[in-house]
């Protein structure tokens, strides 16, 4: 009765003797660690709990030998070469006043600050999407009429020096009008058929190599496990590209560039959660993004280049928000990662969607 309480448990719930071994673990717990209880089973907690607090094991050792629990907040573990944040809480379990066994409850803090996160960006991605689109559809009317009536004076006029202010006119209306087309975003349907990722990164690496010059070291690193993605190749291969070119243009001349992926379990992306998703990282050492620029990189015409438009990021944003998926940033001087999460869906859940 009391398994079967704990395993329908949202907290992971972790049992030790008092040798501090693992002797239970319940489904919660397998989904934190990203591990089956038939390899978690046995270890020392001080393999499971890999942490920077190097006082944990001494609190919590002199708390249970008074029979006290110990409560640790935002505690960082390591697991899996990702860091996940938790409250942990252990309490003493007593037999004829011996400690004999420790139960142990985690909860994953990092999840819902990243959920909470994850909604707020696309919430503001979507009101940003929305004005943008307002905008450019009001500016495309008026600047249609313009284009056609320089179009019907450049039929008027005999004078070739008075020609060259028309075709001037018609020009900037036609660089306007591929502007606001691209400040619309991509409204084509998608067309989604299973895909190796390492093909459409192998495709942006080719297009992108003569771009980057001989002084830019374009690395890779792939992880062959990951699974076929079902997904539209060449919106991806635009997103992909779109961040890397930004990449090139931050390294300026020299630097290097590396494509990374990774399988996620257990994912939770804009509060869908998802058994298996791939990470993507392309990573620059280039000098970092503007602290003041980092929570505005994905919106429209947002750009810390001159000649920039800005508008890289916000395609690449909506491309991969098309593919239920999300690109996240962080930033330092000599470590720049774009982080694209793309969720690896079932049969049930491959279906072709149009936008």
């Amino acid at each position: 009765m009391h398994k079967r309480i704990l395993d329908h448990l949202n907290a992971a719930i972790l049992l030790f003797n008092k040798d501090f071994r693992l002797i239970y673990i319940n489904p919660a717990g397998e989904m934190l660690f990203a591990d089956s209880a038939k390899h978690l089973l046995g270890n020392p907690a001080q393999k499971l709990f890999k942490t920077a607090h190097q006082g944990l094991f001494t609190d919590l050792q002199q708390r249970l030998n008074q029979h006290e629990p110990l409560v640790d907040r935002e505690l960082i573990l390591e697991s899996l070469n990702q860091s996940i944040t938790v409250n942990l809480s252990a309490t003493p379990i007593l037999e004829d006043g011996e400690l004999c066994e420790i139960l142990i409850e985690l909860q994953q803090v990092d999840r819902h600050l990243r959920i909470t996160k994850e909604e707020q960006l696309l919430a503001q991605q979507n009101t940003s999407r929305m004005l943008v689109r307002g905008l450019a559809h009001e500016i495309k009317n008026p600047l249609g009429g313009l284009r056609g009536a320089a179009q019907l004076l450049d039929l008027e006029l005999r004078d070739p020096e008075l020609k060259e202010y028309t075709q001037i006119i018609i020009a900037e209306s036609d660089r306007l009008q591929e502007l606001m087309d691209k400040m619309l975003g991509p409204n084509k349907p998608a067309h989604k058929h299973l895909l190796n990722i390492h093909e459409v990164l192998e495709r942006v690496r080719q297009l992108v190599t003569a771009e980057a010059g001989s002084d830019i070291k374009l690395m890779t690193d792939y992880d062959p496990s990951i699974p076929e993605l079902f997904a539209d190749k060449n919106q991806l291969i635009q997103a992909f590209l779109n961040i890397v070119r930004n990449a090139i243009q931050a390294l300026q001349s020299t630097g290097k560039i590396t494509l990374r992926t990774r399988i996620q379990r257990h994912m939770t992306i804009g509060r869908k959660r998802y058994k298996l998703a791939v990470k993507v990282d392309i990573i620059d050492n280039g000098p970092g993004i503007a602290p003041g620029l980092m929570g505005q990189i994905f919106y429209p015409m947002i750009t810390g280049r001159a000649e920039g438009t800005g508008l890289g990021l916000s395609i690449a944003q909506s491309l991969i928000n098309q593919h239920n998926g999300l690109i996240e940033c962080e930033s330092e001087p000599g470590n720049t990662v774009f982080s694209i999460y793309l969720p690896i869906v079932g049969e049930a859940e491959k279906t072709v969607s149009t936008y």
